[in-house]
């Protein structure tokens, strides 16, 4: 039931700008024929599958967002309760290094499968979002270790990068379910 939702609900959204990418879009003229649209061409899809760093990302992403669940419980602890204040921090810490991790491993995937490093096609919203995400968790490591703000507004800053790292990774899982659906075997039309 749960999936059948979230399909129905990632399935409307185009996450695409670009035309003949309309996920989720229904075309209103009889007279345009319909298109399926492709996240990879047949070469992309070659170099996805043969890169090592397609495995890299299948393994840093998960990791990722364990770390993120765990600081986003140490942060919620500190801010309800006052306790917790190095624990949490060190948490974000860890938090920001993964994410770089995954967003460098992340360019040099995009870069062998599209030729760009960053705002391929493909992910064009995701990298921009991801831009965010990445500022967002730079100035809660910039206020830290040049102590602007304190404790509290730092944790602020930390939820506020946290929100906007979860809108990327529903943003990658829509993209992740769009190639499954384009996949040889799911009724697309191959080029």
């Amino acid at each position: 039931m749960f999936t059948k939702v979230v399909e129905r609900l990632t399935g409307a959204v185009n996450c695409c700008p670009w035309e003949g990418h309309g996920y989720g879009r229904h075309q209103s003229s009889a007279a345009q024929p319909r298109r399926t649209p492709f996240l990879y061409s047949v070469e992309e899809r070659r170099r996805r599958d043969a890169t090592k760093w397609t495995l890299v990302q299948g393994i840093l992403a998960p990791i990722q967002f364990v770390v993120f669940l765990v600081s986003l419980s140490l942060v919620a602890h500190y801010l309800i309760t006052g306790n917790g204040l190095a624990l949490a921090t060190d948490s974000i810490l860890v938090k920001t290094v993964v994410l770089f991790t995954i967003m460098i491993t992340g360019a040099i995937w995009e870069h062998e499968v599209f030729g760009k490093y960053l705002f391929a096609r493909a992910f064009f919203w995701e990298d921009l979002f991801s831009m965010l995400v990445i500022a967002l968790h730079s100035l809660y490591v910039l206020v830290l270790f040049i102590h602007i703000a304190g404790p509290r507004t730092q944790m602020m800053i930390a939820l506020a990068a946290y929100g906007t790292y979860l809108i990327n990774a529903m943003q990658f899982v829509m993209k992740l379910r769009a190639a499954r659906l384009e996949a040889p075997g799911h009724g697309a039309v191959t080029i």
